[in-house]
């Protein structure tokens, strides 16, 4: 599995999680949705993104999106 994939999945991960945090107990549980949302739209223009640095620390190898 490269970095880029390992990013997607936990991305979508936290979303899934987050919507099933919020229907089971509040709403606010959504505000992880947004920034989720969020830090992929800057990672979409800036090419930093935490989880990217995180998952290289681990010995993900780099794919083409987070080299």
């Amino acid at each position: 599995m490269t970095l880029d994939q390992s990013v997607i999945r936990f991305a979508g991960l936290v979303v899934l999680i987050s919507l099933g945090l919020a229907y089971a107990f509040s709403p606010y549980w959504l505000w992880l949705t947004a920034f989720a949302g969020a830090n992929m739209i800057q990672a979409s223009f800036t090419g930093f993104c935490p989880a990217a640095n995180l998952f290289k620390r681990f010995g993900v190898k780099a794919g083409c999106a987070f080299d």
